[in-house]
C-alpha cells in the first residue's frame, strides 16, 4: 500500500471495529481534519478517534515537533495537542498476509498513555516513534525491548475504559 491507501485502510479498520462493538461511527471529509478522524456514540458514550495506520511497525507521532526540543518535550507537545474524549486507534499492517485473511493489529490508548509508553522507550531515554515491538541491538538502549502494552489491544472492554460519559 502506499501512505494514502494505509490512512484510509487504517481508518476504516477502526470505524468497522467501532461499529461491531456496536457503535454508530462518523467520519469526518476532507483534508486537514482537526485532531480526530471519526467520531464513535452509543448512546450517550461518545470518543473522538484520531486513527493512525502503519506498514513499518511503528508509528512516527512526534517527529514534527522534536525541532529545539529533547524527545520529552516533543512527546509533552503531541500530547498536549489533543483535547478530552480523544483516543487513538494504532493499526499496524506490518506482517499480515491478506492473501491468508489475516486481520490488522489495533491498539487503542489515550494521547496520555502513548506520551508515556513513548517516553519509556529506548531504554526511558525516549523516542518519536511509538513501535509496536522493538529489540534494540545497540546504541543507549542495547537490550532494552519497546512493546505496546496488551491491555491496549482493541476490544469491547478497551472502549470502555477508555470512553468518558
Amino acid at each position: 500500500m502506499n501512505s494514502h491507501q494505509c490512512s484510509v485502510a487504517a481508518e476504516s479498520f477502526t470505524a468497522t471495529l467501532f461499529a461491531w462493538a456496536g457503535y454508530d461511527i462518523s467520519v469526518q471529509y476532507g483534508a486537514d481534519q482537526p485532531e480526530y478522524d471519526l467520531v464513535a456514540v452509543c448512546g450517550e458514550k461518545m470518543v473522538k478517534v484520531s486513527v493512525k495506520g502503519s506498514q513499518d511497525g511503528g508509528w512516527g507521532l512526534t517527529q514534527s515537533y522534536k525541532k529545539d526540543r529533547t524527545y520529552s518535550e516533543a512527546i509533552d507537545f503531541w500530547v498536549n495537542k489533543h483535547k478530552g474524549r480523544t483516543i487513538v486507534s494504532l493499526v499496524q499492517f506490518k506482517g499480515v498476509d491478506i492473501e491468508e485473511g489475516e486481520m490488522p493489529r489495533v491498539y487503542l490508548a489515550t494521547p496520555q498513555e502513548i506520551g508515556e509508553y513513548m517516553k519509556q522507550s529506548r531504554g526511558g531515554n525516549g523516542y518519536t516513534v511509538a513501535r509496536e515491538f522493538h529489540k534494540y541491538q545497540s546504541g543507549i538502549a542495547t537490550g532494552h525491548i519497546d512493546q505496546i502494552p496488551s491491555m491496549w489491544k482493541f476490544s469491547k472492554q478497551r472502549i470502555d475504559q477508555l470512553i468518558i460519559y
